[in-house]
């Protein structure tokens, strides 16, 4: 009985472990983009660095807490491609919307 509770104590030691290095991961992206956001002049440079790291935070994020990283390969592509296909149609819906001013 004592080796099932000290199992139980190792798995929880592993978790907490698994918590804080992600929380130390985060804090540091997050550290990063104030640092940016302080430093560079507001432009198209500083809003694709916030771009990428917000998107790289949000896979860190459920890679870790959505368990997806330990997922099959094939059930990360299949959720991933229509996140691809519905940021390019944000991309492209952003840039043509702007056209309906040159009309005029």
């Amino acid at each position: 009985m004592a080796h099932v509770h000290e199992q139980d104590a190792n798995a929880g030691a592993e978790q907490r472990k698994v918590i804080w290095r992600t929380f130390w991961i985060l804090l540091g992206i997050t550290a990063l983009e104030f640092a940016i956001a302080f430093t560079l002049n507001a432009g198209l440079l500083k809003t694709s660095i916030f771009v990428g790291m917000t998107i790289i935070k949000a896979f860190y994020i459920v890679g870790e807490f959505m368990h997806l990283k330990h997922e099959v390969k094939s059930l990360i592509w299949v959720l991933l491609i229509p996140c691809i296909f519905v940021v390019w149609l944000l991309i492209a819906l952003i840039s043509e919307g702007g056209s309906i001013f040159d009309l005029r």
